[in-house]
Parts: C-alpha cells; sequence; structure tokens
C-alpha cells in the first residue's frame, strides 16, 4: 500500500504526515522534494530509533506548495496543531522573563511572560524572575511611572516619594513619557554614569543635611545599579542585541545552545537536547521556528549553522552570520563548547527520561490491552459538601504534563451532598460533545478518578456519544494516594508501588487533583459565587458593587464585624440580615 502511494507522490514542495494505525499524526516533516524524501524512510537500512518510527506508521499524507519556505511554514503550523510523538516539540512550561513598558496613555513597568513581541519597549530576556524583579524595583525607583494597575482617584504613596507623575490627578503629556522611555532604555543598554552621578550628588547632600536614612537608600541603589549593570568577562563593545545558536550532535542526539546577547553581554541562556530521524538539520531547524514565534528575535543572529539562515532571515526579519574569525567567532565557539558539553552531560539523562515516559506508555498499555496511550485525558472534580462543583481536565502528551491542553469547568449544582457521578457525567458529556462538534483530537486513554461509579458513569457518557475511546479509573487508598486502576471490563489491576506505571499515575491523579483544586480555590477567592447577594433584601447594585469592593470575598464578609459594614454607609438593619443569610449559606456548604 506505501509503495503504491510512494509511486504518486510528486517531485515538489510540501509537508508530510505520518500516521499510525489509528489515524493519529506521529511525526510532520518538510522536504523541498516530496518523492525523494518520503522514499528515503521506506528504504535502505536505519538506526533504531529511525526504525522504530518507521514501525509506527501505517500510511502517510502530504500537501504540496509552492516553494520550500512555505513547506515549512506549514510543517510548523501542523506541529502546533498535532503535536506529534516524535516530534521536537518546544515546551510550553519554560518561558523567559523580560521587562515591559505598556502601550497605554499612562504606561507602567511590568516583568512579562509570554511577551508582546510588537512592543518596541520589551527588555530582555533576563535569566529568572528574580533578575528581572531586582532590576524593576531599580527602576520603579528612578523613573515615575506609575505603579498601580488601575487609575485611583486620588494620589498614592509613590507620588510624595516623588516615584511617580500621578496621572490620576495632572494632566501628563505624551512628550513626558517619551522622554522618561528613552531613560529607561538608555539605562537599561548599560548607559548609567548620568545616573548614578545624580545619585551620589543626593547621597553627599543627605548625609550634610543628617538624613542618614535617606542616603543609606541613595546608596543602596547606586550598588544595585552596579551590580545589575557591572560588565562580563565576555562581551561585545558594540553593545548590539543578538542571539548565538550553536549546535552539536552525535549519532542519534542533537544539542542545541541559545546565548541571548543583550546590550553587548549574555543575559541568558536556552539549551535543548533531543533525539533526531534521519538527518539533524531539520529538527534543530522546527524548533528554532517554534522558538521564535513565541520569542522575540533581535536584529542579528550569529550561527555555526548556515542552514538557518535562508529561513529565519525570510521570515523573522533578521540579519543571520557565520563569523568566520574575531569576538564574535569567540562567542561563537563559546555558545559551541556549551552545546557539546550539554551533548555530553545530558545524553543518558535523556535516554533514561525516554525510557522512564515512553517504557511506563508501553506497560500501561498491556495492562488496559490498548494501543499506547500518547495522549491521556484525565479528570478531577471538587466541591465544597456539594456546592460550587468545579471539573478540571490535565492532559498528558507522551508521559509530560501538556499545560496547554489543560481546561476548567465550572458545573451545575447537583443539589447533592456528594455529586461526583453526576458532575463525572456533565464534564465528560461536555468535553467530549465538543470534541466531535469540532473535529479536534482524541484522546489515545481517558481516566477518571474514582471507583466503579464514576467510571460507569464515564461509559454511559461514551455510549450516548457513540464513542469508543479507552478509559479507566483511578482509584485512591485509604491514604488518599493512588492505589489501583480498574479497566473498562471493571477488572481491578494492582500496581507496583516501585514501577514506572505508578510512577506516572500518580503524577496524573495528584496534578489532575492539584488543577482542580487550585480552580476551585481561585473561584471562591474572587467571589464568584457572590450571587448570594441578590437574594438579600436591602442589598442591590450599589450595595453589592460596594461590598465586593471592599471585602472582596464571599467570606470575608461573612467574617467582618458590623462596624466595617457602617463604615461603608451600610445600615445596621441590612449589614445584620446580610451577616445572617451568608452564615446560612456557610452552615448548609
Amino acid at each position: 500500500m506505501i509503495k503504491e502511494k510512494l509511486s504518486r507522490v510528486p517531485e515538489a514542495p510540501g509537508s508530510y504526515q505520518m500516521l499510525d494505525v489509528h489515524g493519529k499524526v506521529i511525526y510532520v516533516g518538510k522536504a523541498k522534494n516530496l518523492k525523494k524524501r518520503l522514499v528515503t524512510y521506506f528504504t535502505g537500512s536505519h538506526d533504531f530509533k529511525t526504525t522504530k518510527l518507521i514501525q509506527t506508521i501505517h500510511t502517510f499524507e502530504y500537501i504540496v506548495t509552492n516553494t520550500e519556505l512555505e513547506a515549512l511554514i506549514l510543517e510548523i503550523d501542523l506541529i502546533k496543531k498535532y503535536r506529534p510523538r516524535f516530534n521536537v516539540l518546544l515546551n510550553d512550561d519554560k518561558s523567559y522573563p523580560y521587562i515591559e513598558i505598556t502601550q497605554e496613555r499612562h504606561p507602567k513597568l511590568r516583568v512579562t511572560r509570554p511577551m508582546n513581541k510588537t512592543n518596541k519597549h520589551l527588555y530582555g530576556p533576563y535569566p529568572d524572575v528574580r533578575a528581572a524583579r531586582d532590576t524593576l524595583r531599580i527602576l520603579n525607583r528612578l523613573y515615575p511611572l506609575r505603579k498601580c494597575h488601575k487609575l485611583p482617584n486620588e494620589p498614592c504613596l509613590y507620588y510624595y516619594l516623588k516615584q511617580c507623575l500621578a496621572p490620576c490627578i495632572h494632566k501628563v503629556e505624551r512628550s513626558t513619557y517619551t522622554a522618561i522611555e528613552r531613560e529607561i532604555s538608555r539605562f537599561l543598554k548599560g548607559e548609567t554614569k548620568e545616573v548614578v552621578d545624580t545619585l551620589k550628588q543626593k547621597m553627599i547632600a543627605a548625609s550634610e543635611d543628617l538624613a542618614f536614612e535617606r542616603a543609606q537608600e541613595y546608596k543602596k541603589t547606586i550598588e544595585a545599579i552596579e551590580t545589575t549593570t557591572r560588565k562580563q568577562a565576555v562581551n561585545l563593545d558594540d553593545l548590539r542585541d543578538r542571539d548565538l545558536i550553536a549546535v552539536a550532535e552525535d549519532a542519534e542526539h542533537v544539542a542545541i545552545e541559545i546565548f541571548f546577547i543583550r546590550n553587548g553581554k549574555i543575559s541568558a541562556r536556552d539549551r535543548q537536547l533531543f533525539h533526531y530521524y534521519l538527518d539533524s538539520e531539520q529538527p534543530v531547524l522546527d524548533y528554532l521556528m517554534q522558538f521564535y514565534q513565541a520569542y522575540p528575535i533581535p536584529p542579528e543572529v550569529l550561527t555555526n549553522v548556515p542552514l538557518v539562515i535562508k529561513e529565519l532571515e525570510s521570515l523573522f526579519n533578521t540579519t543571520v552570520k557565520v563569523p568566520k574569525r574575531g569576538p564574535k567567532r569567540k562567542l561563537l565557539d563559546l555558545a559551541e563548547t556549551n552545546a557539546r558539553q550539554s551533548l555530553t552531560e545530558q545524553t543518558q539523562w535523556l535516554t533514561q527520561q525516554s525510557e522512564k515516559t515512553f517504557g511506563a506508555l508501553d506497560q500501561l498499555a498491556e495492562m488496559l490491552n490498548i494501543p499506547t496511550p500518547y495522549r491521556i485525558e484525565a479528570f478531577d472534580n471538587s466541591h465544597f459538601a456539594g456546592a460550587h462543583p468545579v471539573s478540571a481536565m490535565v492532559v498528558f502528551t507522551n508521559g509530560k504534563p501538556d499545560k496547554q491542553a489543560y481546561r476548567k469547568y465550572k458545573l451545575n449544582h447537583s443539589g447533592k451532598q456528594s455529586g461526583d457521578t453526576d458532575q463525572m457525567k456533565e464534564v465528560l458529556y461536555r468535553r467530549y460533545q465538543r470534541m466531535l462538534l469540532e473535529d479536534t483530537v482524541r484522546p489515545d486513554l481517558i481516566l477518571v478518578d474514582g471507583g466503579i461509579h464514576q467510571l460507569n458513569a464515564a461509559k454511559g457518557v461514551l455510549a450516548d456519544l457513540d464513542l469508543t475511546l479507552p478509559l479507566a479509573g483511578l482509584v485512591k487508598g485509604s491514604d488518599h494516594k493512588t492505589h489501583h486502576l480498574i479497566d473498562a471490563e471493571d477488572n481491578e489491576i494492582e500496581l507496583d508501588r516501585h514501577g514506572k506505571v505508578f510512577a506516572l499515575l500518580s503524577f496524573v491523579q495528584e496534578e489532575a487533583h492539584r488543577f482542580a483544586i487550585d480552580y476551585h480555590k481561585t473561584l471562591r477567592s474572587k467571589g464568584v459565587y457572590a450571587t448570594v447577594l441578590d437574594n438579600i433584601e436591602g442589598v442591590g447594585p450599589i450595595t453589592k458593587k460596594k461590598l465586593l469592593t471592599h471585602f472582596k470575598t464571599i467570606e470575608a464578609m461573612r467574617a467582618a464585624p458590623l462596624d466595617a459594614y457602617k463604615a461603608l454607609s451600610i445600615s445596621e438593619k441590612t449589614a445584620v440580615r446580610i451577616k445572617t443569610v451568608l452564615e446560612e449559606e456557610f452552615k448548609n456548604r
């Protein structure tokens, strides 16, 4: 079948998709010549990992494009859509902090991630959030941009400390902000001499006035600036922003090292190590394409991989060079040394992790007599004595949390003290009805938290939707930890507490429980259940808004003394009525 299909593939650029026996996309690639590329998969001998990929392929599909660049763009879009098991995927959990001057009428400084790539006042990345926040604290002391999230009706303490222009009471021209933004940009580029000199003069003046505490504050600020902007032994004197990309490889793995050079010095780094199939160049390009769709790219990129030049320059409006000598070459050599070191140190760890995750998935498949579950969707519910039920779905792709795919659900009140079965029915029906309507990716395994009743509820929902999907229940023991599995035939499967499957399922169950509990707590803390106020005599929209603005949560209203209500100009009679109703609501939970 595959040989016959290969004979019809054109010799044209495009993207190809490898599918398993269930029609699931397991690998996406691109080629300048689709026919030649696809033939290489199914002819000749291959190493072990490529053979494993080929053995999993049941068929393939392809999309012809006009150019190889169009094929690359299509390939990246399909990787993001299908998140195939055998492709290199950008780690969604990892993000770098940036400092941003917001694009508002009255801008403010903030640490942000993910970042607005279109904002020209975006500075970073920083190696960690602590470094970004330390820098932000210095900037907020020096430059009087607003600190509040929402403009108040009167000036705050920062105005009196001369750290805010108080646009809440004063008209501030755009030209004033432009000048401040220019100064901040210069500061972050290391041009701090003028600022430090001014602070030193203020420190001396404060000391002469015997204002020693103020002088000490100026001294601390100067020291913080010098620490933040200290020069590195490795730096480029032109103070330009650029990225260094170095790659090292062996017979099975490829390591990528990215140095973020900002203002001539290394500000942060990104390093990745992964398996590759057939050749190492394609996964490198795939990773970089995903990376720069998520992060801003600087005006210049230096690399030891000439392959990336045309694609990165065409797509991201930057200049890519391969330096041969000089300080840029030395920095690139340093990045390459780090890539080789990463390759040496982490190859064994990567192999162990792969065996741990995929090995556990293969074992789980044997236990449940199902195909290997590369995508697992697990559900857990949370409520308070039956009230305010919520549910959460966590997704594990290739044995790892896929947090972009997590989902939260607010559920209907069942009216029961314990409505877990009703909650499970509702969330599963909503999730898989939508999956059918939108024709989105299907799970290889559904895990429900609970015993036989929850499992039977799940079976009923799938039957109603005419869906055949692998299903199992995760049961906790008396210690409230993962104990055993129940398969779709209601058989109990004991788990080896020291095995890989137990470790994986425990992680899945704990993650689902954590996500559900966190969502429930968040909703309660935000007071989204404040609709109880709508039914209290004497509480109209204005009073309700006043209560929620001041107390924030229903729990705070219930615990507050009557004097607190009086301070809001709410009569004692109405306050007593509010507290009585809230107390009754609390007892019924």
